[in-house]
């Protein structure tokens, strides 16, 4: 497929932007790939929107993206970018992308990413996004790439904690990531059989955390297992606090784990480099069909789209049937 205007093959460009999630690896390799089928020149932009912004660009080819499908990360690179959120960092990029003519973008993150993306389809650009964030908080997709290798990450890291705890006769209080939504800690909590989850969306009291740490110990447990997510109130110090200076009354002796960017950090499963390579096809086949200005997700078993308008702005939240199931398997 040529551009009309040039007779040249069609050119496109794909950067990742915001955090890193396992999976990231794989939806730039099916984006360049799947690009290259088509007869189109694929370009990789260097460190998300700062290199978009500078202007670094280069050409990338099918050995380019071989050997990255089992890696972590992003070999694109991803970096922080005020600049871009300014009118003259805007149109920076814009020149950019008009010097090297690229007829297409695909950009790949969370929130934060995609309000980029749909600043440059609002310019004009020919612009896709790929739902990628460890966090699942992103509007227009069931699950995001690297949230199940996250989760995969995180649950590991519990059971290794059940063992010391047990050993010890101990309770401990693990915060995981997601920023202000509670998936990861309310599906890591169901998975390692915790004893009881703390997650944003749900502001609950030291005083509740407490008694279900106390309820294991009455009913004979070794050890007992708290789920925090990032941003709940209360926080993990603050529930640290509380609960040891009741600790007689508690039974167990708490300490308490944050296992901050070591989820981020995992070889992506399965799940993660199917969920990727199909995102990330998924998107230059958008822009083959025209289609642009939207969100490439997966909502039931489809790749699907969803308008970028529809997805900044608003987050996730976690199923309350989620909430309700975590509380009755940990009686």
């Amino acid at each position: 497929m040529t551009d009309a205007t040039t007779n040249r093959p069609r050119r496109i460009g794909v950067l990742t932007s915001g955090g890193d999630a396992p999976g990231m690896n794989a939806a730039i390799r099916a984006v360049v790939r799947t690009g290259l089928s088509r007869g189109w020149e694929v370009y990789g932009v260097r460190d998300g929107y700062a290199g978009l912004v500078d202007g670094r660009f280069r050409p990338l080819q099918s050995r380019d993206v071989g050997g990255i499908l089992h890696r972590g990360g992003t070999v694109l690179g991803s970096a922080r970018c005020p600049e871009f959120r300014t009118q003259e960092g805007q149109q920076r990029a814009l020149g950019h992308l008009r010097d090297a003519g690229l007829d297409g973008l695909v950009v790949i993150g969370g929130n934060g990413t995609q309000t980029g993306t749909h600043a440059l389809h609002e310019l004009g650009v020919p612009v896709v996004g790929v739902a990628s964030t460890i966090d699942n908080d992103l509007l227009g997709s069931d699950i995001t790439i690297g949230v199940d290798s996250a989760l995969n990450t995180a649950l590991e890291a519990v059971d290794r904690l059940k063992t010391t705890a047990s050993s010890h006769r101990r309770a401990f209080l693990v915060e995981v990531m997601g920023r202000d939504c509670g998936y990861l800690a309310l599906v890591t909590a169901i998975a390692s059989g915790a004893e009881t989850v703390v997650v944003p969306e749900h502001p609950t009291t030291p005083e509740r955390v407490a008694a279900e740490l106390r309820a294991a110990y009455a009913r004979g447990n070794d050890h007992a297992v708290g789920i925090v997510g990032e941003g709940s109130e209360p926080g993990t110090s603050q529930l640290l606090e509380y609960c040891n200076a009741r600790q007689e009354e508690l039974g167990f002796e708490l300490r308490a784990t944050v296992l901050g960017h070591v989820q981020r950090g995992a070889a992506p499963g399965a799940f993660d480099r199917m969920l990727g390579s199909r995102l990330g096809a998924g998107a230059v086949e958008r822009l083959a069909e025209g289609e642009h200005g939207v969100l490439v997700g997966l909502l039931g078993r489809r790749v699907a789209t969803t308008p970028l308008a529809e997805v900044i702005g608003g987050t996730k939240s976690v199923d309350p049937a989620l909430l309700e199931l975590a509380d009755t398997l940990a009686s």
